[in-house]
């Protein structure tokens, strides 16, 4: 599948966008689930395709698991977003996205931490460059 690169930068950038809109008018602090169902609001007044807690399967020696992880937010079926409010990302969170993005075969993630006092500071952007 070819990406469009182009896209894919003018939506990492318009979901980061509405993501330090969030964060200015909530700040840092909050739960996980706050940030994510205030971000699908605002995805939604910008009419983005997005879903929440998608269950994405694992399929192993050609057996479908089910369901390997839950998803935050897919946006436009090419972009997962992960959200943390924690104490400071480690680089086991962006593993585990980027493991994320190679069991959903999506082209790039954020992985976004809304417990930073600048968001600028929370936000890492991971490409699945198997693809």
């Amino acid at each position: 599948m070819q990406v469009d690169y182009e896209a894919l930068k003018q939506l990492t950038g318009k979901v980061i966008e509405s993501c330090i809109y969030v964060h200015k008018e909530l700040g840092p602090g909050l739960f996980e689930s706050v940030y994510e169902e205030v971000l699908c609001y605002r995805f939604l007044k910008q009419g983005l395709n997005f879903e929440r807690q998608v269950g994405i399967p694992v399929v192993f020696e050609g057996v479908n698991m089910e369901m390997g992880f839950r998803s935050d937010i897919i946006v436009e079926k090419t972009l997962i977003i992960e959200i943390k409010s924690i104490e400071a990302i480690a680089p086991v969170h962006k593993k585990q996205l980027l493991t994320y993005l190679k069991l959903a075969n999506m082209p790039v993630g954020l992985l976004i931490n809304f417990n930073e006092e600048l968001l600028k500071n929370g936000i890492k952007r991971i490409l699945n460059t198997q693809r």
